[in-house]
This record gives C-alpha cells, structure tokens and sequence, in this order.
C-alpha cells in the first residue's frame, strides 16, 4: 500500500513537472511563431522591392541617345522603316514601364509610369509622322524639326522619369530598412523578457519545490540545456545576417545612385540567392552543396565591395555534396578570413575554399594569405574554440560554428586552425559522413 501511494506520488509530481516545462515552453513557441512570421514578412517586402529595382535596372541608360539616333538614321535615308530599330527599341521600353507595374505600391511612382507610357506613346507618333514625310521629297526640313523639338525631348523627359523612379524605390528600401530594424530590436527585447521570465520561474519552483526533485530531471535538465544552447547559437546566427543585409544595401543604393546598374543586378541577384540560402525553410541542417551555394553568394558580393582587396576560389569534390552540415557554417569562416586576415594585410589577398572526401569523415578548408597570427595568438585563439563559454570577441563567429557542429554531430568534429604570421591562416572544418536525406527522415 505504501509503494502504491509512493507511486501515485510521484505520478502526480511528474504530471506537475510536465505542465511546468508546457508553462515554460508556450512563450518560446509564441516567441518563435511571432519571430519566424515577422521574418517572412521582412523576406517578402525586400524581395518585392529588390524585384522592383532588378527590373528598372534593366532599362538601357543609352536609351536616349540609342532612339535619337536611330531616328536620325531613319530621317537622312541610311535606314528604310522596315530595317529600324526603333520599334524594337519601344517595344523594349514598354516592357520595362509594364514590368514596374506590378512591383511598386507607391502612388508618386505609379504617376511617373503612367507619364512614362505618354511619353512612349508620343514618341510612336512621332515616328510614324516622320515615316509618313518620308514619302514626300520636300519633307526633310520637317522630319528634322520633330527630331530636334519633339523627339529629343520626350527621350530626355522619357529616361529622367525611369531614373527618378528608381530613385525614388530606393529611398522607399531605405525607409523599410529602418522599420526592419525596429522590428530587429522588438524581437531582441522579446527575447531578453522571456529569458528573465524563464529565469524567475525556474528561481520560485526552487524555492518551493524539495531538493530530491531536481535529482529524476538531472538528465532531462542536461538535454534542456543543451537545446538552449542551440537556441542561443542559432539567435546569433538570426543576429547575423539584418547587418550584412543592411551593409549590403547600402552599397546596392550608392551603386543606383551612382549608375552602375549592371552592378546593381549582379548585386541584388547575389543578395537573393544569399537569403534564400539563408532561410532555406527553416531547416537547421543543409547539405555541403547548399552551404557552398551560401557562401559563394555572399563572396560574390563581398568581391564586388571589395574587389581592390580582395579574389577567391572555390573548388571542392562533387562526391561529398550530399553531406550534411549545419546551415550557415562555412561563411562565418570565410568572412572570418576576409575581415581578420585580407584586410588586414596590406596589398590584398585571396580566400580559397577546397573539399574532400576522407575515409571516415569529410573535410573542408578555408584558407587565406592574409595577415596571420602570431604563435601566441594562435594558441589564444585555439583555447577560445574549446571553451565552456566565451564573451563576444573576435573569433565569436569562430567559436559558435564550432559549437554548433560539435552539438549537432559530436566533440570529435569541429574546426582545426593553423596560422603563419604574415604568410595566412587555414581552417579545417572536420564533418561526419551523414548524407541530408537521412538527416531529414
């Protein structure tokens, strides 16, 4: 009868523990619904705008002096109607005011593509009205004043308008840059309150509950802390990309502002397949060829921000694609190498990421010839990777994908760093053979 009411005891005392863990964990799970939609929202939004900005970018900056002197070919005979260009070039131009109607939302802009579509149908009369005097041999005095008085300048008004446009869309991208960032902070703040909330409940049930209740759980604790461990390095992970992003537009901006629109393309391409590698639904563990397809994106673009400084190569074996890693682990590293190593050697350098496929496991290496470290600082930095518990320094980055592969696969795999002072440094990321099928079922 005792051990009946023992058991019955701790049944209910387990029932309790249960429910206590649900109280805890319903303000992460409200947190991360909240988090994970305004994340999508944020996604959608940039990607209407970018989408905006690539297809104004794709309007011809020498549309004007294209169709002016097309038409001026048309007029002095080199040319006959059939053999012009300038339908072509209409037809080009109407594809792009068509194409930006359905990106922008704001009502300037949608002013300025409606006055765009007048000037095109202006400039279609015009030729027409010039074709038509050029069936008469005294004519020519006249085509040439529509050339000059009308056609010149409707091509003039015609371009401003374009580029007003895409003016006015990247002030409206800077303007959802700032609201991205208060949205950035209120997920930080939400955060930190259910972290304090976690922290206070756990402080009250140990005062009220008995000391032998800690020791059934002391395992389940171990695994909680564990996971909160990967929460933290995927935050962090979440903390990462809003400043590339942001740094990455501003260049994108300055580049528009500055004309270089094929720069802008290869840019915002870049920048969208480097976040929809990033999200890449949600999923924590990605194959090699996916993060290779991550950080392939972001040097592109970093090559572009710094192509006085900076080259890189990436080759690595096809056979060890399928191979499982956790997201977002090989750029860290590479960016460690840019900013800690390029960068800080005078003259450049070169980033070069290999692969391979081992007998028991896979490696790859980043490795550049940068500046390099020291034997001391070397050694400093190889005690910070092995650490419980480091504050934020420079090799944060470093430590958290080493922790995070170590958490997801095993202390026997993580990160393996040389360095030659003022000859370069190389990181080897060690990995288990688990194909991401596998990892997915």
């Amino acid at each position: 009868m005792f051990n009946g009411h023992r058991k019955k005891q701790r049944s209910k005392l387990a029932s309790q523990i249960r429910l206590s863990y649900l109280i805890l964990l319903l303000p992460n799970i409200i947190f991360m619904i909240y988090a994970f939609y305004n994340l999508f929202l944020v996604n959608e939004r940039y990607n209407t705008m970018l989408n905006s900005v690539v297809t104004a970018s794709e309007f011809s900056l020498d549309f004007k002096e294209d169709f002016d002197y097309e038409t001026y070919l048309l007029i002095v005979g080199n040319v006959s109607p059939e053999d012009s260009k300038l339908p072509l070039l209409l037809s080009d131009a109407r594809g792009v005011v068509e194409g930006l109607k359905d990106y922008t939302n704001t009502e300037d802009n949608q002013k300025r593509l409606l006055s765009a579509e007048t000037y095109l149908n202006n400039l279609d009369r015009y030729i027409e009205r010039i074709k038509k005097n050029l069936t008469y041999e005294d004519k020519y005095e006249a085509n040439i004043l529509i050339w000059e008085n009308d056609v010149q300048i409707v091509t003039a008004l015609f371009q401003e308008t374009i580029n007003e446009y895409i003016y006015y869309e990247n002030k409206q991208i800077q303007v959802t840059q700032a609201e991205n960032r208060e949205i950035f902070l209120d997920i930080v703040k939400i955060s930190v309150g259910i972290i304090i909330f976690i922290f206070v409940s756990i402080f009250a049930v140990s005062l009220v509950g008995p000391i032998w209740i800690t020791r059934p759980i002391e395992e389940q604790v171990k695994k909680e802390q564990k996971q909160l461990r990967k929460a933290e390095f995927e935050l962090l992970q979440a903390q990462i990309n809003p400043h590339f992003l942001y740094n990455t537009l501003d260049a994108i901006v300055w580049s528009a502002e500055a004309g270089n629109q094929k720069q802008v393309v290869s840019m915002v391409g870049s920048l969208s397949d480097f976040f929809r590698t990033s999200l890449n639904r949600g999923k924590e563990i990605v194959s090699i060829k996916e993060d290779l397809q991550h950080v392939r994106s972001y040097l592109e673009i970093q090559q572009i921000r710094y192509q006085d400084i900076m080259s890189y190569e990436i080759t690595v074996d096809k056979a060890i694609y399928d191979y499982s890693i956790p997201k977002i682990t090989i750029q860290p590293v590479v960016e460690n190498a840019l900013y800690h190593g390029i960068k800080n050697k005078r003259g450049g350098g070169r980033i070069t990421v290999t692969g391979a496929n081992l007998v028991d496991h896979v490696v790859i290496c980043v490795e550049d010839d940068g500046k390099g470290m020291t034997k001391e600082r070397l050694q400093e930095v190889t005690e910070s990777l092995n650490a419980e518990k480091i504050e934020k320094s420079a090799v944060y980055g470093l430590y958290n994908v080493n922790q995070r592969i170590k958490l997801n696969f095993g202390d026997e795999y993580g990160l393996d760093i040389s360095s030659t002072y003022e000859q370069g440094t190389r990181v080897i990321i060690r990995l288990p053979k688990i194909l991401t099928e596998i990892v997915e079922k």
